[in-house]
């Protein structure tokens, strides 16, 4: 029986994913099945979790996602392994208006144990009203122990120590401030696993800080089992073959919708648009998410990958989400004001100079294009629209169901939007 335990934390910002990817490595090494998963609408920390152990991260986002969907993807395909699932934000942190989707949901629908990562860099006996608080707020949620980290120095750590000692609540070790495990990051956050050419030394070193500062046996008997239920529906593939975009610029792709549509026969190959690769032949170009803003002019003088798509378009469906839609447009303005030719194929021009932040979960319905129907959907992007003109695709509402109004394009077999599709509704 697959069991699991719930890595959360007070706020962003406390070490949550370094503290699990020393985690999941370290207990890779010692041999017993482990792999990660990740609360939320994330594609990076994914990544990171699959390096660390070998194993598929799946994203449990209990927003999104029914209780049959989240349950199936936690328990994964191997029965008898341990899931470190890793908490976004802060443990209580979730959408308006009441907090759905915050990692504390997973807790309570799985009933596992929650281990609260504590910043302790900048306090010291106000660490125990902190944790009390924490552990006190919900009784449905249990915080059955506590992990220090970015501690200053011995006499810090006993500090903490003596004063979380009247509560009883375990403490599984004290990490020391390190500059050596610090991510470099950017506008959507970490820099990909894929770019960082020390990941594997990174890995190692999380996990030998993890042996070194933590009682890791204890962490893993921490964990609780996962109850089995019933395969949830699978959603349908929008094509029988489908060409995905897969690079640096192309890399924000859910591995479960992917699965779901191989699992149903679809043919998913991958093409990478960076490498200058025409989408190969199918049913359906996808070009998912990314950071194509950070290779616009590289993208531009990818004139096979652009022809390709243009010749695509009069006998293939092509879609593109976030930053695949804004290749699907007439240009696209980088961080300096430089604006780049695109496909052409969307009346759309985009612009990564004049930033706004969009954020948030979505309720999206589409009367037409491969993904028709209700889904719920995230948006998180910095780009902002200086033309989006024809059909829209979507009728799009907020988490707190205010009608945002039409968005994204469809004109003939091309069409896209910002929203980032999590799940059938």
């Amino acid at each position: 029986m697959t069991r699991g335990l719930l890595i959360a934390a007070p706020s962003s910002g406390s070490g949550k994913t370094t503290l699990t990817l020393g985690l999941l490595r370290a207990l890779s090494r010692r041999g017993p099945p482990v792999r990660g998963a990740k609360s939320g609408p994330d594609y990076i920390d994914p990544r990171f979790h699959e390096a660390a152990c070998g194993a598929p991260c799946p994203n449990l986002d209990a927003w999104a996602m029914r209780p049959d969907r989240l349950h199936d993807l936690a328990q994964g395909a191997n029965a008898d392994d341990t899931v470190i699932i890793e908490g976004a934000m802060g443990l209580f942190d979730g959408a308006p208006p009441a907090g759905k989707g915050a990692c504390a949901d997973l807790a309570r629908l799985f009933n596992l144990p929650v281990i609260l990562v504590v910043d302790a860099s900048r306090m010291a006996g106000s660490v125990a009203p902190l944790v009390a608080g924490f552990s006190a707020h919900d009784p449905s949620v249990r915080v059955a122990g506590v992990i220090l980290n970015k501690v200053g120095s011995e006499r810090h750590k006993t500090m903490l120590l003596r004063a979380l000692a009247p509560s009883g609540i375990p403490v599984f070790g004290a990490l020391p401030r390190s500059m050596t495990l610090t991510h470099p990051d950017r506008h959507l956050g970490l820099v990909q696993a894929g770019e960082r050419p020390d990941l594997d030394a990174f890995l190692d070193a999380a996990a030998d800080a993890v042996e070194a500062a933590l009682d890791v046996d204890a962490i893993l008997a921490l964990a609780a089992p996962i109850t089995g239920t019933e395969h949830s529906p699978r959603t349908p593939p929008p094509a029988q073959s489908i060409a995905v975009a897969r690079d640096q610029a192309f890399a924000f792709a859910y591995p479960h919708l992917l699965n779901d549509w191989r699992e149903q026969g679809a043919e998913i190959r991958f093409f990478s648009p960076l490498a200058n690769a025409a989408p190969p032949p199918c049913d359906l170009v996808y070009l998912p998410g990314g950071y194509p803003e950070l290779h616009a002019g590289r993208l531009a003088a990818s004139h096979v990958f652009l022809q390709g798509l243009r010749e695509a378009a009069a006998r293939r469906t092509i879609y593109g989400e976030c930053g695949g839609y804004m290749v699907l447009g007439d240009g696209m303005i980088d961080a300096d004001g430089v604006r780049h030719k695109m496909a052409g194929l969307l009346a759309l021009e985009t612009s990564f100079a004049a930033r706004k932040l969009h954020l948030g979960y979505r309720h999206a319905v589409a009367q037409a294009g491969p993904f028709p129907g209700p889904w719920s959907a995230h948006e998180f992007h910095y780009a902002s629209t200086i033309k989006a003109t024809g059909q829209p695709l979507f009728e799009v509402r907020d988490a707190e169901n205010t009608d945002l109004g039409p968005q994204g394009l469809i004109n003939g077999s091309v069409s896209g939007s910002f929203l980032h599709l999590i799940d059938r509704a």
